[in-house]
């Protein structure tokens, strides 16, 4: 059948019956990607939050869904359709989603084991959360990359009460977890800047203009800046797109 999506009612027979297919699909034929195209449903069309969560945890257990296990890992990190948050949750079903080479769970799953902020309910360990990381940038996340090459240019020190960021000098003599190592960080950066993140690209220029980790090299300084601004402007782009479209929601 033909749906006019100009007709009201059209449309909304059109997502019943979407919903109808996404339920079949996944309760009758057991199919992980519609089970997860119905958590989707549930959250984006039906706002129903704490029925999607199910779905997603279900399909994350028991047919072991690395996409599910990162949103149901998000749910928990944020409460959502939960009474609560609870980050060690969130943590489990990262590393399940990580293990099912899911990179942006495995990205998240990193950036809990490293972290080091005062109401963190996560016992640090970087190593552990470094293989993550690493898992993750090598899955083509962006944002991972981008991570290790700042976790590179600065170091990581073993007790992070230790280390002042704004004066360098008195950093010298702490134990640091990961050695400051500017060729690693150029790396990191150029593969995150490679898979489209314009911070890493910032980085990558910075870098070429001081020869930090890389021979200086002002031409690619310059060609990396403007592949940043395009990635900026890009973005920009998109934000302002997303604004317009909600401008437009909000008139109908």
């Amino acid at each position: 059948m033909a749906y006019d999506l100009q007709k009201e009612e059209e449309v909304k027979e059109f997502v019943e019956n979407l919903g109808i297919e996404y339920r079949f699909g996944c309760y009758k034929e057991k199919k992980p990607e519609v089970c997860h195209l119905l958590g989707d449903y549930l959250e984006a069309i039906k706002k129903d939050f704490s029925k999607a969560g199910k779905v997603f945890k279900n399909n994350c257990l028991e047919y072991k869904y690395g996409k599910s296990c990162l949103k149901i890992g998000n749910y928990n990190l944020i409460g959502k359709g939960l009474d609560k948050s609870d980050t060690q949750e969130a943590l489990k079903y990262f590393e399940k989603g990580c293990e099912l080479n899911e990179p942006t769970a495995c990205l998240h799953a990193g950036l809990l084991l490293t972290g080091s902020g005062p109401d963190s309910k996560i016992d640090r360990n970087v190593p552990k959360g470094y293989d993550y990381l690493t898992k993750s940038c090598e899955g083509k996340d962006a944002n991972a990359c981008h991570y290790l090459a700042g976790m590179y240019l600065s170091g990581v020190p073993k007790n992070p009460k230790e280390f002042n960021p704004h004066k360098p000098e008195k950093n010298k003599n702490i134990e640091y977890l990961i050695k400051q190592d500017y060729m690693k960080a150029f790396e990191f950066a150029k593969s995150g800047c490679e898979l489209g993140n314009m911070y890493a690209c910032a980085n990558v220029s910075i870098m070429y203009k001081k020869g930090d980790g890389v021979e200086k090299n002002l031409e690619l300084s310059k060609k990396y800046f403007e592949i940043a601004q395009n990635l900026h402007k890009a973005h920009e782009l998109t934000k302002e797109l997303k604004f317009q479209q909600g401008l437009d929601e909000d008139k109908k």
